[in-house]
Formats: C-alpha cells, structure tokens, sequence
C-alpha cells in the first residue's frame, strides 16, 4: 500500500547555543510576525501611515495572537487544565497554540487598538490584516510540520510522509501542515495582488471576507484528513478545528455582501 512515501524525520529543536536551544517552531513564529511586519510598512507608507502606529498596532498583534492562541487551545481542546493546572494556562513553551483562538486575539487586539486611535476604522484593519494573517498561516504550518504534530491520516497517495518521531513503523499519512500552508501561500499571493489593485479602497470588506471563506473553509475540508487532536472529538459529529471554522465562515460571507452593497451605494 505505500510503495513510495516522503521519510520525515526532522528534530524540532534547530541546535543547541549555549544555554538555548531554539526550535524550528519558534524561529518561524517569529518569521512570520517579521515578514508581516516587512509586507504591512510597505501599506502604511503607500497609505501616508504613521509607522509608529505600525509598531503600536504589532505589539498588539504579538500578544492577540500569542494569548488567543494559547487560551483558544485550553478552552477548546484542554478545559481540563483550568482546574487541574492553572500554571499550564500559560505555558506556551510547553505547546498547544489554536489558530481559532488566535485569530480571536488578533481581532481583540485590533479592536483594542482601533479603540486607542479610532482613526483606523476596524475594517480598515482587518482588509489589511487579512493578507499578513495568510502569510502567518503558512509559516505557522510550516512550524507544525517541523514539530511532526497535527498529522493527517493515512494514505496511499505517492507524497505521503512517514512522520518516523510519531509512527514507529512505515505509515504514509496527508501532510495536513504541507496543504494548509499552500492554501496559505495562495491566499497571500491572491489578498497581497487584489490589494495592489485597490479593491481594499473600493470595497471595504472584501479581502477579509474573501480570506475567513476560503481559509476556514479549506480547513473544514482539510480536516476531514486529520487525525483527531484530543480524544473527545471522537464523539463529535465534526471535530472541533470544523465546528470553530463555520462561524468564521459565516462572518467571512456576511462581509462579502456588506462590501458588494457598499460599492453599489458607492457606484
């Protein structure tokens, strides 16, 4: 059955310098939040922005994602933890990161920031966000892959990867993180090119629309491929990463008509 499979066999942890020990997963979070901040200076400086509001709005971001992202994963996946090891809430070091939950912080932290300068309207941001949280999403996947954690299920498909730290037998599975973070690169390609041409400006609303419905609904069907996270998703008529997408799906669509009535009002 897997006559040819991808051996995937790579420590998370890049090297040891003297007391640190850096992991893959963390040098690209990092990457992704500097690449983001590269491609939005170049918005704020063809849009007359104050960079240092640039820099405000990324502190932001930086805590949005990393306290969405670690509370999303507890409440979602591990509530557990509340009661049993509050400690572990924050543990981030430790793993466990939700892109729902983060993307629930960062629209926390651009609410927060729109609050502190109302200037920036909240679809002002999230138009422009959009296209720096696909790009996020790609290097975050890129980092779970490197970690060999939320692997697909198994396969006969000739670019299956034996996940060799996870399965100690042969096993060819769907490189989930692999599709999730193309679907990313394209999102990104397509958002950044849409943007170029001033659709942001025209239709206020759509690039965010246009990114919720085809990111969450990628990962609905993305996870039909999945193996299950926690045990109890078993039980479940969907797992959890499919019931978190639909109301990201839902808002991404409401957008999209919004901006369409805006730009026929606007015509």
């Amino acid at each position: 059955m897997f006559a040819t499979m991808i051996e995937w066999n790579v420590d998370p942890v890049i090297g040891t310098i003297g007391p640190l020990s850096p992991r893959w997963y963390g040098v690209l979070f990092a990457t992704a939040f500097m690449l983001s901040y590269v491609v939005m200076k170049r918005i704020f400086l063809s849009e007359r922005k104050s960079i240092a509001d640039l820099d405000r709005l990324t502190l932001y971001m930086m805590f949005g994602t990393v306290i969405g992202a670690r509370l999303g994963h507890v409440l979602f996946y591990e509530p557990h933890l509340l009661l049993e090891d509050p400690f572990e809430v924050i543990a981030i070091w430790h793993g466990g990161l939700a892109s729902h939950g983060g993307a629930l912080g960062i629209i926390t932290g651009l609410y927060l920031f729109h609050r502190a300068l109302p200037g920036y309207s909240m679809t002002w941001l999230l138009d422009r966000l959009a296209i720096m949280a696909a790009l996020s999403g790609m290097c975050i996947r890129l980092g779970n892959l490197m970690n060999s954690e939320i692997i697909g299920r198994p396969t006969d498909l000739p670019w299956g990867f034996w996940f060799m730290r996870v399965d100690a037998q042969p096993l060819a599975r769907h490189p989930t993180q692999v599709y999730e973070a193309l679907v990313c690169l394209v999102l990104f390609v397509g958002l950044w090119l849409l943007y170029r041409r001033g659709v942001a400006s025209r239709q206020p609303g759509m690039l965010i629309g246009l990114f919720m419905v085809l990111l969450f609904s990628s990962r609905f069907a993305i996870e039909f491929l999945k193996e299950h996270q926690v045990d109890f998703e078993a039980s479940l008529p969907l797992d959890m990463g499919q019931l978190l997408s639909l109301p990201f799906i839902v808002a991404g669509a409401w957008f999209l008509v919004s901006s369409r009535r805006t730009s026929a009002r606007s015509a």
